[in-house]
């Protein structure tokens, strides 16, 4: 038993503890209650629903961006405002025969 936890689960009362016990007392009715050991479930599950979230409107943000720019382009290519062509090279090239 290294930890003062561990002797009090033995069933020990340190001698800091047995000090502040009212002299007379049965030491056999005496109940000590110990604070529950701390968790980090619930920060983690946190931290990870923040980052998933952020994400996630980042997405949602990066996607009506594009919306918006191609709904733009659209709108002034109809008005004859903008062209926009997408020139696409060929994959096979006319070679010139000597």
């Amino acid at each position: 038993m290294q930890l003062p936890e561990d002797q009090i689960r033995a069933g020990h009362i340190p001698a800091d503890l047995y000090r502040q016990i009212p002299p007379g007392t049965d030491m056999r009715r005496v109940v000590i209650v110990q604070e529950a050991p701390r968790s980090y479930t619930g920060p983690i599950v946190l931290t990870l629903l923040v980052v998933a979230g952020s994400v996630a409107v980042l997405l949602v943000i990066a996607f009506v961006a594009q919306v918006i720019a191609g709904a733009a382009v659209a709108v002034l290519s109809a008005t004859g405002g903008l062209t926009y062509t997408i020139n696409r090279a060929s994959k096979t090239r006319n070679l010139r025969s000597k």
